[in-house]
């Protein structure tokens, strides 16, 4: 039987042998969120996550508004991982200071276009997922669509 934790906080991988391991996530927004956010309070440069096509959705989208430095596919089929390399200023200081998930499993939260909001006066963004895609809040309210309100990073 695999091991399920592997309590290494190496993102379903055991450092000494390098075989992958079966990691069950419940909610794989929040799973990505708490890797992000576990990665940056040790100062990690770079960090591995299971391949699904929203994780990689939402990954373009915080490396095309300057949270992270670079992501990247690697690998192929099953064993596709996505690597993220961190994002720093000052050498010790993450370039996120804040992540939270806003929709749940048990309670989705939606918003009308009329009612989105800036975050933290215009330096955070909302990731919305609208019927034309994952965007952030920014585009969502210029494109006058609503959606779900996945998750708040500042």
């Amino acid at each position: 039987m695999p091991n399920l934790f592997s309590g290494n906080g190496e993102s379903g991988f055991n450092s000494r042998s390098k075989k992958k391991q079966l990691v069950i996530t419940m909610d794989p927004i929040t799973d990505i969120l708490n890797r992000i956010r576990n990665a940056q309070a040790v100062l990690k440069p770079e960090v591995l996550i299971p391949f699904s096509n929203l994780k990689y959705e939402i990954t373009k989208i915080l490396e095309k508004s300057g949270f992270i430095e670079k992501t990247e596919k690697r690998g192929k089929k099953t064993g596709r991982i996505i690597a993220i390399t961190l994002k720093y200023e000052d050498k010790n200081k993450p370039a996120i200071s804040g992540l939270r998930r806003i929709s749940k499993q048990g309670q989705r939260i939606y918003v009308n276009y009329r009612k989105i909001r800036p975050i933290k006066g215009g330096y955070g963004m909302t990731i919305i997922s609208t019927s034309k895609g994952l965007m952030t809040n920014k585009e969502a309210k210029r494109q006058k669509l609503g959606g779900e309100v996945l998750c708040e990073i500042w």
